[in-house]
């Protein structure tokens, strides 16, 4: 009678969809992490490997997980504590291990982001769950576990806000409706019983329509498309004062060119100790990365993203420009800091490893492009999650459990 309810769990498992909005971080080792990518944790090892044929899976199973060793050949398949194996010829790339205990936020917020805190190794989720939107919830990257934190919001809007985690205090800045705002995290790696409050720091110069573009670098918060502010400027804000440069500051291309003054995307790049020193912009159209040096004031100007997406995210490593499509897709722009010819000619890459492993929706997104073709010209449409498309999951899960099924007819 126990196979019969196996089976029966399986099917529930395998009927089960998932709708999900992810976001992509990095850990402080630099491993790629994606968080809610087929309703899964995910993790794509560093940079070395993410076009290869490997794939590190983060798992929580008590049994023995997949290494970098056993590249054909996966053990898997998972009952609760309790595990029927079964070795099967897996493909290239192809590593079902499911993230074990599950996902902390159902990651279905309509504005979700991460965010590394560099100085304790873990990942801020703001506005990972719609029924609990104002939570953070908190990924400890050393101990591989999710906690949630209470959050009390006050005046504070989960719904509409753009936001930096300072490198240096660990602390949220959020503009939202006009005003900034501030959550101090100390050095949480995980959630205490204390909710944490959003503090009404004070009213930004801006109007309440503004839509913030935020970048961080060199713990000045910098503020892109201001109204009045011609192109190629940010506006500054002084974290460890808490003061707003009353002059814009210039960031010009070596022709003189400068960066549009329009709705985009940025994210600072890490440095292996220290503070952020570049940020990269990311206009709404993607015609180009425009990678802004703070210490030089000075912009280049990258190829666009290879996925034309108005509605994805990114975030940057030390050495890698990372972006999430709305339909799963994630792609990647080799970055060295300071090389200009290096980067002049870098283009953008799939990360393979994870297509294979959660393969992007095929039916909600007209955002594609594949190998590292860069200035591919597409449209996109705003959607989250998988759209239940086949993929060769379900077609290995279908394979096993023919095998399963089989066994039971055998002893009965």
């Amino acid at each position: 009678m126990l196979l019969p309810t196996a089976v029966s769990l399986l099917l529930l498992s395998a009927s089960t969809t998932v709708s999900a909005r992810p976001c992509v971080a990095f850990d402080t080792n630099w491993n790629l992490l994606a968080f809610g990518l087929d309703g899964k944790d995910w993790s794509a090892g560093t940079q070395d490997t993410w076009t290869g044929s490997e794939c590190n899976v983060f798992s929580w199973s008590r049994a023995p997980a997949l290494t970098a060793s056993t590249p054909r050949w996966c053990r898997w398949f998972g009952l609760g504590h309790h595990r029927l194996w079964s070795t099967v010829r897996a493909r290239p790339s192809r590593p079902r291990v499911p993230s074990n205990p599950p996902l902390d936020s159902p990651f279905d917020g309509a504005n979700t982001t991460c965010y590394l805190s560099q100085y304790t190794n873990a990942i801020y989720v703001l506005n990972g769950d719609s029924q609990n939107p104002s939570s953070i919830y908190i990924y400890d990257a050393s101990a591989k576990s999710w906690t949630t934190q209470a959050v009390t919001a006050g005046s504070f809007d989960p719904a509409s806000f753009d936001a930096i985690l300072d490198h240096d205090t660990n602390v949220f800045y959020a503009l939202s409706h006009g005003s900034l705002f501030s959550l101090d995290m100390g050095l949480l790696k995980a959630a205490n019983s204390t909710p944490l409050p959003w503090n009404d720091a004070e009213t930004a110069p801006y109007p309440s329509d503004y839509q913030p573009v935020m970048a961080l670098a060199q713990n000045h918060i910098h503020f892109l498309d201001v109204p009045g502010v011609p192109a190629g400027s940010a506006d500054i804000f002084v974290i460890h004062y808490s003061y707003f440069q009353p002059q814009s500051q210039a960031y010009p291309l070596p022709d003189g060119s400068t960066f549009p003054a329009t709705y985009g995307q940025a994210t600072s790049f890490f440095q292996n100790d220290g503070v952020q020193q570049e940020f990269a912009f990311i206009p709404q159209d993607s015609s180009a990365v425009y990678v802004i040096n703070v210490e030089s004031n000075t912009t280049q100007a990258l190829a666009g993203p290879s996925a034309k997406d108005s509605q994805a995210t990114y975030f940057a490593s030390v050495t890698s420009l990372v972006q999430l499509t709305t339909n799963g897709s994630v792609y990647f722009l080799p970055y060295l800091e300071g090389n200009t010819s290096t980067n002049a000619a870098a283009t953008w890459s799939l990360v393979s490893i994870l297509a294979s492993a959660a393969p992007p929706s095929t039916a909600t997104s007209s955002s594609s492009a594949t190998g590292t073709q860069s200035g591919a010209s597409s449209t996109s449409t705003s959607s989250s999650g998988s759209s239940g498309a086949l993929s060769a999951a379900n077609i290995h899960f279908g394979l096993v459990l023919s095998a399963i099924l089989g066994v039971a007819a055998c002893l009965l």
